[in-house]
């Protein structure tokens, strides 16, 4: 490098208002082929690389987002429950994982689950979010998803499950 490149340009920009940092998520890799596709064009694909067809990780609110008409939904209050009755530990204490997870997706469980229309036609929406501790279903997850359950009964609405725990269900290797 030299004086111009180190000292001259970068003063003539901050003199011209010029902005010389980049966002870091600007650009993302396709696992799969390894091509750089423009964060912007991922997010109008719902998160579906165009060239490959792999699907990106969403959150579970990204993926009410999308789902329903308009982006339009009402989230469903989850039934209060102990939050550690067994008082498991192992390296951390359970509650202490807890706190993180909620601090990290600011959500209260693993499970999110939200009321509106697909097509003008009224659902129930079970959503498991992978971010809440590897989409761990607990205690309080299993009672979201019993009341959701109870609530599309009531509401006489479909009730639509997305799972999103684990590894990716499906391997190249395994699934030809």
């Amino acid at each position: 490098m030299n004086w111009i490149t180190n000292y001259v340009r970068p003063k003539i920009n901050s003199m011209l208002g010029r902005r010389t940092d980049m966002p870091e998520n600007l650009w993302i890799k396709d696992p799969e082929t390894g091509e750089m596709i423009f964060h912007k064009d991922l997010e109008s694909n719902q998160f579906v690389i165009p060239a490959s067809g792999h699907h990106m990780k969403i959150s579970a609110k990204e993926r009410l987002k999308y789902f329903f008409d308009d982006g339009k939904y009402e989230t469903l209050d989850n039934p209060k429950v102990v939050q550690d009755p067994l008082k498991f530990r192992d390296e951390k204490r359970y509650t202490d994982r807890l706190k993180e997870a909620k601090a990290k997706t600011s959500l209260e469980d693993a499970i999110l689950n939200a009321a509106g229309t697909i097509e003008a036609l009224p659902v129930i929406v079970t959503v498991q979010d992978f971010a809440f501790m590897g989409g761990s279903l607990g205690m309080a997850a299993g009672e979201a998803i019993v009341h959701a359950f109870e609530v599309a009964l009531q509401r006489r609405r479909p009730l639509i499950l997305f799972a999103a725990s684990g590894a990716p269900a499906c391997r190249k290797a395994f699934c030809r």
